[in-house]
């Protein structure tokens, strides 16, 4: 028999029926991107029950000579984790690894299966009365072991950090199928290099994440949220130095919202509402956060910042959340951007970072030159301004076929990257590489990053099987 089949038939009968699909129908959702923009083929979707069978599995995969394409909740935005077109590739996912394996309140840590989903974990944190801060649109949808091989990042990245900051320690199954356990529960830990940090941000290229020892932090129990209209982004980053001067950790998320994304979240969104009785350029949401209980300094420091920027004629207008409702309601204006997006027609998005004291010189330079690339082009740019991370989106001139435009996707992508990368910036924020940057990364990079990492890879993955063409 044929290495691959033989190896194919021993895969299938250490995973058992629960553990195999071969369906077409129940293969879709694993094949296609969450975009559309890639659809892969493989022979079948694997879904080991444990670490020690997923070894297994990639055990026969490397002997065989079988790529293969590890997949958490299949969120991915550059297309790193849908499989090519050859169907050569098997997808080996982690949605059955969900278990929460140990929960320890006193030491502020939670230790959970790759496939848990991300909005499990928060649930699991919140019901021993703490936090696990990420926070992302799909986090639904999305699971723990993608946001770690992604380095996700989301809202609260502010005062939180992204997944390498939440992240105290890994199992991870390697791409000869031996499995590391570094599930350290430890802020210290000095013992030479840190090797979770090589899978972090790796999109599976590395080896297969099946666990994580998770950082947890105490729960808010005082919230006080505001969306402000501003006249210029200047005036938003004046506001954020205002923000972080008088309340320090408190400000836990600060994002832009310009008021074409608003228009768009309005006609595409049911159940929204303009919060503002008129239209502004720009605006930003702040989210303050206290773990004391009725903290009422909260809403005393969140009320005399808007009252010095409005003295100062840095803000237009305010809606101060009233309630948890109220609050809620202010937060689904700006999570629902992205899928707003999708109603406006095709867009062409870019998930890049710069200092943040460039932000306003990266927006004013970057419009006018897509601008100048295609007249009519409409830039939805909007994110994480506290922390410098902004989603340069771009929707197709109203009335125009999409086809073309996203054509022109590449083309885009390098007028807007050559800004990021004068200001010092990256053109992977929190989005990662996957296909959609691999070539742009390597245009960019120096000669000395891209050997490191091309050798990192071969050490670790010397038979190139390991998501192959991701990242590099």
């Amino acid at each position: 028999m044929d290495p691959v089949a033989q190896a194919l038939q021993q895969i299938r009968a250490l995973v058992g029926d629960k553990g195999w699909i071969d369906d077409p129908v129940a293969m879709e959702p694993h094949l296609v991107e969450w975009r559309g923009r890639w659809r892969g083929s493989s022979p079948a979707i694997v879904s080991p029950a444990s670490t020690q069978e997923v070894s297994e599995v990639v055990k026969l995969c490397a002997s065989a000579g079988i790529p293969m394409v590890p997949q958490a909740g299949n969120t991915s935005l550059c297309g790193g984790s849908v499989p090519d077109e050859d169907g050569r590739s098997l997808v080996i996912s982690v949605d059955r690894l969900t278990a929460v394996r140990e929960l320890d309140p006193g030491n502020d840590t939670m230790t959970v299966e790759a496939g848990l989903l991300l909005a499990d974990a928060q649930r699991a944190a919140a019901d021993a009365d703490r936090l696990f801060p990420l926070s992302l649109a799909s986090e639904g949808s999305c699971r723990i072991g993608g946001n770690l091989s992604t380095n996700a990042g989301g809202v609260h990245v502010l005062r939180y950090g992204n997944m390498r900051d939440l992240v105290l320690g890994l199992e991870v199954v390697l791409p000869d199928g031996r499995i590391w356990d570094g599930l350290r529960r430890l802020r210290k830990d000095n013992t030479g290099y840190d090797l979770k940090q090589l899978f972090v941000g790796a999109e599976g290229t590395l080896g297969l994440i099946t666990a994580a020892v998770l950082r947890l932090f105490p729960r808010p129990r005082a919230r006080w949220v505001a969306m402000v209209a501003v006249p210029d982004v200047a005036s938003a980053l004046q506001l954020l130095g205002w923000a972080r001067e008088t309340a320090a950790e408190q400000v836990t998320s600060f994002e832009l919202i310009p008021r074409r994304a608003l228009e768009f979240v309005l006609a595409h969104i049911p159940g929204v509402a303009n919060p503002f009785a008129s239209f502004h350029e720009n605006y930003v949401l702040i989210e303050l956060d206290s773990s004391v209980p009725g903290d009422q300094a909260l809403a005393g420091i969140g009320e005399d910042l808007l009252a010095r920027a409005t003295e100062a004629s840095i803000i237009r207008d305010a809606v101060v959340a009233g309630s948890d409702r109220q609050i809620d309601a202010l937060w689904k204006l700006r999570e629902s951007i992205s899928e707003a997006q999708k109603g406006a027609g095709a867009s062409v998005k870019h998930d890049v970072s710069v200092p943040i004291a460039a932000i306003g010189d990266f927006l004013h330079e970057a419009t006018q030159r897509v601008e100048a690339e295609w007249p009519g082009v409409r830039v939805c740019a909007f994110g994480h301004l506290g922390d410098g991370n902004i989603h340069f989106n771009l929707s197709v001139p109203e009335g125009e076929p999409d086809a073309p435009f996203l054509e022109h996707w590449m083309a885009f992508s390098r007028v807007v990257h050559d800004v990021v990368v004068s200001l010092d910036g990256s053109i992977a924020a929190e989005h990662g590489i996957g296909r959609l940057k691999r070539e742009e990364m390597a245009h960019y990079k120096s000669d000395v990053e891209m050997d490191l990492m091309r050798k990192i890879k071969n050490v670790m993955d010397p038979q190139g099987l390991m998501n192959p063409g991701r990242v590099l």
